[in-house]
């Protein structure tokens, strides 16, 4: 049953970001977000620690000491700032946050809001995805831009609505077409 019910939590997460993608014109990115929590790496350990109400990586990094699923995971999918690790370039030796092309960054705010309205079902309020990333800050692992970005569109969210928000990112923040092809 817990492998039923975890199909349809992500596919239903899948589907809220594919939608929200399509609203603001990244359509690729809404076809193939997510794809690899359906690879049996990913998909077993959501079964096994699925709980309904929060990620089963949670769960499983609770159990094990750390999450192979979201090992996986993040480095497969770059609309997370995870896969943007990398050594930095001052020399020093130290992982830090690279910049992540806007498209991306974009991704990972409206992933941000299906995951919150997956969790929180009638009870989610704009509010919540801003509410929850300030709860686990990235501090030096997210690019100071990336960070912009995402805290800027989660602001406007919680301020203005999904509406006026997707409007903003489609006039504004992914005028250019270079922006959602390339990069």
């Amino acid at each position: 049953m817990k492998a039923v019910k975890h199909f349809c939590t992500i596919t239903k997460h899948k589907i809220l970001v594919m939608k929200e993608c399509f609203q603001v014109g990244l359509y690729r990115q809404g076809i193939l977000h997510d794809l690899s929590k359906y690879s049996w790496t990913e998909f077993r350990v959501g079964c096994r620690y699925y709980q309904g109400n929060r990620s089963p990586n949670n769960a499983e990094r609770e159990a094990r000491g750390y999450s192979s699923a979201w090992l996986h995971h993040k480095g497969r999918n770059k609309h997370h700032y995870e896969y943007w690790l990398d050594y930095s370039m001052d020399g020093s030796g130290r992982m830090t946050g690279m910049k992540m092309p806007v498209k991306y960054v974009v991704e990972m705010f409206l992933d941000r809001i299906a995951a919150s309205k997956v969790y929180k079902g009638r009870d989610y309020r704009d509010s919540d995805p801003l509410e929850y990333y300030r709860s686990g800050k990235a501090d030096g692992l997210i690019h100071p831009e990336t960070r912009d970005l995402l805290e800027k569109l989660l602001c406007m969210l919680a301020e203005e609505g999904e509406e006026k928000t997707y409007s903003y990112i489609r006039h504004h923040v992914l005028k250019d077409k270079a922006q959602i092809s390339g990069q």
